[in-house]
């Protein structure tokens, strides 16, 4: 069975309603990105932070996966599949898909904010799914009872997947680049460890430099499904 490795971005899940990272929108149009994405907005004002990713968990319930979740995960009956997603919804789980890489966190997921670090090897052992509930300020969990904070991979902070991540791509026989433009670092520099002889696809709507790779100019659903059709299991 071929291996087929997916590098997934907002941009698949835009189309469920979830607005994009650097396209704005939504509750990203009311914050600076350095406030609510990096680790000194954090240490600046760390109830800010707890309310604005609040309102991300719960406004994630309003959202369903749309057909390109659905379509990758069809696609397990016929290829060893696993996504790589920078996204920090659960629109993938909730799609079926059976191996997932979060490089930038989970939502739906918090922990304290002295565990899952360098210290501690990145040890998920903390690590609690809320779904979409909510913490506070004086929430606390951990051996040394420290401040809750979501589980998520600010700028600033280390990408603890991006080795696995990498070690996935590089085993990869065809890989699909959807709803990315691969701009942030160290994910965008993933493709570069695809083997010799993986053929490589993108699905952008937008004109983009695709370096040899197989350009399908469209959104994510509709991609998906020429996508389907151009390959062979």
């Amino acid at each position: 069975m071929k291996k087929l490795v997916v590098l997934s971005g907002s941009g698949i899940s835009a189309e469920s309603g979830i607005s994009t990272f650097r396209g704005g929108g939504g509750m990203w149009n009311n914050y600076r990105v350095e406030d609510v994405a990096s680790i000194e907005g954090w240490y600046r004002n760390p109830g800010m932070m707890i309310d604005f990713y609040n309102e991300m968990r719960q406004s994630l319930k309003e959202h369903e996966p749309n057909e390109a979740h659905l379509l990758l995960k069809q696609l397990e009956n016929d290829f060893q599949v696993t996504v790589i997603t920078q996204n920090v919804d659960n629109l993938h789980e909730r799609a079926g898909s059976s191996h997932i890489i979060h490089l930038h966190g989970e939502v739906t997921k918090v922990r304290p904010e002295d565990c899952y670090t360098d210290r501690d090897n990145y040890s998920l052992k903390y690590v609690r799914d809320i779904g979409y509930g909510t913490i506070a300020l004086g929430d606390k969990g951990g051996p040394r009872q420290k401040q809750l904070r979501p589980h998520i991979v600010w700028f600033g902070e280390a990408v603890p997947n991006i080795e696995a991540a990498a070690q996935e791509v590089s085993t990869a026989d065809i890989l699909l680049i959807i709803g990315t433009s691969l701009q942030v670092y160290p994910a965008a520099g993933l493709s570069a460890y695809a083997p010799y002889g993986c053929k490589t696809y993108v699905i952008d709507p937008a004109d983009i430099q695709t370096r040899g790779a197989t350009h399908i100019k469209a959104v994510a659903t509709a991609g998906m499904r020429e996508f389907v059709k151009m390959i062979e299991p």
